[in-house]
């Protein structure tokens, strides 16, 4: 089970022989990947956005809980930015289609740098009131709409097809280290920046602190985005209505018996295993002996495993267990039989060690599945499948994640553990029985992406 940021598949392509064809590398491009100016000045941007978001991922919750002190209203405002990002994200995917990556993120990162100047303005000399924290989060999420799909599209013309694989590990891998990184650091700012009782003028400083350096990193990040320089050659959509442009990328794929197969496989996961462990793993840390820690502990193990799993299949881009897809299903599989005992563990470590057993599966396979769509798609449509493999995992889970929180008051921990572990497993057969999934295999960097 993979995720978005935490699955892959494809033809087979003949290795080409024809001159003037490029030829993939012995180490997978990383050789020159660190050599071109271009590629630095998308990772160095990428970086500092990285970590000015989970500035803003862990003071946005403070700020509001520090104004109210209510858990509705947090969930209101986590809400506002949620819906708009999965209802637009398709979108957004027509929109880069039609204007290009670079220029749909550009654009993306002035609307931040503006949203979040102005929440930290708000914040940092007062009159910062609830409605406006509502629609700025609405904005924020509206926003991220766009970034997602051209921020997901834009690599594929900033590297050469031979590096397409390193470029992902290393951009994943960098995200997920983040993730550890930016809310420590984002947490001893609100502390050291000013963290007073609810209500007094020091409770919300901290936050507003970090509001403006989340700003400041998206100003920064669009200048060095500027000095990105697309590759040539990138065909664009043709100019047409954008819920058109939608309906065109959706029949595509569906045509497309590979990703045809693979977007109802992703979507069965994100729908069944995905949403009911976003509830079950909260639960579960209760009943542990760290208590409220443990969570923490297995998210992190979780984390380190993901990114050791990022950091291998860009070391050992074509380690496989036979073909690509049987090696997706193989690890799917794997991680569907450590879920089943999950819900009988009594020790955090227990829990760690597991967690970072599946983030490191799942890392692996999360870099060879972004390498899979971005050189299996037409690069006209890119956006668009991009936005839409986003959407399975950030639009679907979370309902799904609604209706197991329900389902939970009628079944036990154990149970829903289990039964998450044995439906993916189920999910493995099934795909393996009724689809050529297991068929599908790396495409050569060379190869051009077929309709």
């Amino acid at each position: 089970m993979q995720t978005p940021p935490s699955s892959s598949t494809s033809p087979s392509h003949p290795r080409s022989g024809i001159p003037g064809q490029p030829q993939p590398s012995a180490d997978g491009g990383r050789s020159r990947l660190f050599r071109d100016r271009n590629f630095l000045w998308m990772l160095s941007g990428a970086v500092i956005s990285m970590l000015g978001d989970q500035f803003t991922l862990i003071a946005l919750p403070w700020l509001v809980l520090k104004m109210t002190g209510d858990t509705l209203v947090l969930g209101t405002v986590l809400a506002l930015i949620s819906v708009p990002r999965a209802l637009f994200m398709l979108i957004g995917g027509a929109l880069v289609d039609r204007h290009s990556p670079k220029r749909v993120l550009m654009l993306t990162k002035y609307v931040n740098t503006v949203l979040l100047g102005l929440l930290a303005a708000l914040v940092l000399w007062g009159g910062l009131t609830l409605w406006m924290v509502y629609l700025l989060a609405f904005a924020i999420g509206l926003s991220t709409a766009f970034s997602i799909p051209s921020g997901t599209a834009m690599l594929p013309s900033v590297v050469k097809p031979d590096q397409l694989q390193a470029a992902n590990s290393v951009m994943l891998g960098l995200r997920q280290a983040s993730m550890f990184l930016g809310p420590l650091l984002a947490g001893l700012l609100i502390a050291l920046s000013g963290d007073g009782a609810p209500g007094s003028p020091e409770a919300t400083r901290g936050t507003g602190v970090a509001f403006a350096l989340d700003a400041f990193s998206f100003a920064l990040s669009t200048w060095t985005l500027y000095k990105v320089v697309p590759l040539q050659g990138r065909s664009q959509a043709a100019s047409q209505a954008v819920f058109s442009a939608v309906a065109d990328g959706l029949r595509l794929f569906w045509r497309d018996t590979a990703l045809r197969s693979c977007f109802l496989y992703w979507g069965a996961i994100a729908l069944l295993i995905h949403g009911p462990v976003q509830i079950a793993l909260p639960l579960l840390a209760t009943q542990l002996d760290l208590g409220a820690a443990a969570f923490g502990i297995m998210l992190g193990a979780h984390g380190a495993g993901t990114l050791a799993g990022m950091v291998v299949s860009g070391i050992k881009p074509r380690l496989r267990v036979g073909t690509l897809g049987l090696t997706l299903l193989l690890v799917d599989a794997v991680i569907g039989l450590l879920f089943i005992p999950m819900g009988q563990i009594s020790t955090t470590w227990q829990g760690a060690f597991l967690m970072g057993v599946i983030g490191l599966l799942g890392g692996f396979m999360q870099v060879a599945v972004f390498t899979w769509i971005q050189r299996r798609v037409p690069p006209a449509m890119l956006g668009r499948a991009m936005s839409l493999f986003m959407f399975i995992f950030m639009g679907l889970a979370p309902m799904s994640a609604a209706v197991a929180g329900w389902l939970m008051r009628s079944i036990t921990l154990g149970q829903l553990f289990a039964g998450s572990g044995v439906l993916l497993v189920g999910l493995v057969l099934v795909a393996l029985a009724t689809s050529r999934i297991r068929e599908l295999r790396d495409p050569e960097p060379a190869a051009t992406a077929r309709a």
